[in-house]
């Protein structure tokens, strides 16, 4: 008798449908066999299979069994596809039904799941992806480990049962009890969060505060440059926290990142704050890009949506930082290997920090430089123009001083600072229609719409492109940031002032 059962694999963020189906033969030598561009995981998941239907009371049939996973030509990949077998081996040989009248129907349900050698479920990666998979093909309901109830349950238009081992499952397919899917959750994206760094806690720097408002308001890049101990690195830890809130349908996308990466950990079943990811400079190129064998996502599209540190800019391997070249102007990352290629999206702000000079007190007003001309040179020559062209603001962090930092008066908050940010974003939603959320995802079609320009404005930016020598790249990177420091204002139209500012974050190297 032949059984299926609907499982699924991850491609890249997307889920693709996966027929198991199961053939159980009487002629033959007891085999059994798995087909289908198995990976070795799934190959093992023949053991597993047969030792949890053993343990949980239930007959593996001594005969000829062939699994297929179809399509044939696509890769599986992980123990998802234990429990699948499982059920195909049990309906293939009449030990269940394929439904009952109130019961789960198996031949409209997405099952998934990883087999203990007891009949226990485990969590499995890669949930979300296939559940939206589960609900886009109009499927009733989906099977899943009970660690991952919770994350499948995301789906609100799906019935979604989690079980902790087979045997549960069996006496619901069996009609034994009655099984019932979770109820459905209540998704809040707008609690209140207590950040660990907050701008009220940061001293001075009130140049700094204002151009990563601006970068949080638009999605800008931003490299903040000064010597040490002047608050680089506590200005890029505080961003998020002036960051908006997430959307559901950004919520839901950062999640599936996550989750086929094996990092939704714990009972959380939805990424509800902004990604912050700071890799140290030895990352290697994979480890930052995303690649492998088994092709998964890198430190940039883990930072998908939100702000990606890279402290010590420099200090990176040239090789590493040439690569983040694409993602800052396309926001999405292809890989390409033998096996095949894979695209993740790669929307995030970028904020580095760097030292003036291998000592970090080049230009310091209270220490001197000791480094020679030539590794100054050297060392500031590791960062290429291609790629301090796609940075917006390039922000010079002075040290601060000492009666700043003996100040009683607090500064402002990131609560304060995170409502003008929120604002300015909405008016940014209700301006485009065409999938771009920020100033800074703007092509050359939504800036010569929306970036209306007075005379006045535009006679500076004249004059800045023939003496800054400005490239084509940094006259649109121009435009869209003065677009941004315009919806703070909440001006309609770029005023002259809005350019001034704007100019003034350009690189010191093409002022």
């Amino acid at each position: 008798m032949l059984a299926k059962i609907l499982s699924g694999a991850n491609v890249g963020l997307d889920g693709v449908l996966v027929t198991v189906e199961v053939d159980i033969a009487n002629q033959g030598l007891p085999s059994f066999t798995i087909v289908g561009l198995a990976d070795r995981a799934v190959e093992e998941s023949k053991e597993r299979v047969r030792a949890a239907l053993r343990n949980c009371g239930v007959d593996f049939p001594p005969r000829r069994i062939t699994v297929n996973l179809a399509p044939a030509d696509l890769p599986k990949e992980g123990p998802a596809y234990d429990l699948p077998i499982a059920l195909g081996i049990l309906l293939s040989s009449g030990q269940i039904p394929s439904h009952l009248e109130a019961g789960i129907n198996l031949e409209k349900t997405l099952v998934v799941g990883e087999l203990a050698l007891d009949g226990a479920l485990r969590k499995t990666h890669g949930i979300l992806p296939l559940a939206v998979l589960a609900k886009d093909l109009g499927l009733e309901s989906m099977i899943v480990p009970k660690d991952n109830g919770l994350e499948a349950g995301v789906m609100q238009d799906l019935k979604v049962f989690s079980f902790e081992n087979l045997v549960d499952l069996l006496k619901v397919l069996l009609g034994q009890t009655t099984g019932e899917p979770l109820p459905l959750q209540t998704i809040s994206l707008n609690e209140d969060r207590v950040y660990e760094y907050d701008f009220s806690q940061i001293k001075g720097q009130q140049l700094a505060k204002r151009a990563l408002e601006i970068a949080a308001a638009g999605g800008h890049n931003v490299l903040l440059k000064g010597p040490p101990g002047a608050g680089k690195t506590m200005l890029a830890r505080a961003f998020p926290s002036i960051l908006p809130s997430l959307t559901l349908a950004e919520a839901i996308e950062i999640t599936k990142i996550y989750s086929i990466s094996g990092y939704l950990s714990g009972n959380r079943s939805l990424v509800k704050e902004r990604p912050f990811r700071a890799p140290h400079h030895s990352a290697s190129h994979i480890g930052l890009i995303g690649g492998g064998n088994n092709i998964k996502p890198g430190e940039i599209s883990l930072a998908h949506r939100g702000v990606l540190f890279l402290d010590e800019l420099p200090e990176f391997p040239r090789q590493v930082l040439e690569a983040l070249r694409q993602p800052l102007e396309d926001n999405l990352i292809t890989i390409s290997r033998a096996s095949g290629s894979l695209t993740f999206p790669a929307k995030f702000i970028l904020v580095g920090a760097c030292n003036p000079c291998p000592c970090g007190f080049l230009g310091d007003r209270k220490k001197n430089c000791s480094c020679l001309p030539g590794q100054v040179s050297r060392y500031q020559k590791k960062l290429s123009g291609p790629l301090l062209d796609r940075i917006d603001i390039h922000l010079e962090v002075p040290a601060v001083e000492m009666e700043k930092l003996v100040d009683d008066q607090i500064p402002e908050s990131s609560v304060q600072i995170r409502k003008r940010v929120e604002k300015a974003r909405k008016i940014q939603q209700s301006r485009f229609d065409s999938g771009v959320l920020t100033n800074s995802e703007m092509g050359s079609a939504e800036i010569k719409k929306f970036c209306q320009i007075t005379e006045e404005g535009m006679n500076l930016l004249k004059i800045a492109i023939s003496s800054l020598n400005l490239s084509a790249r940094s006259y649109h990177r121009v435009l869209k940031l003065s677009r941004t420091i315009a919806d703070l204002a909440e001006e309609k139209n770029i005023l002259g002032e809005h350019v001034a500012e704007a100019l003034q974050y350009r690189s010191r190297e093409e002022v």
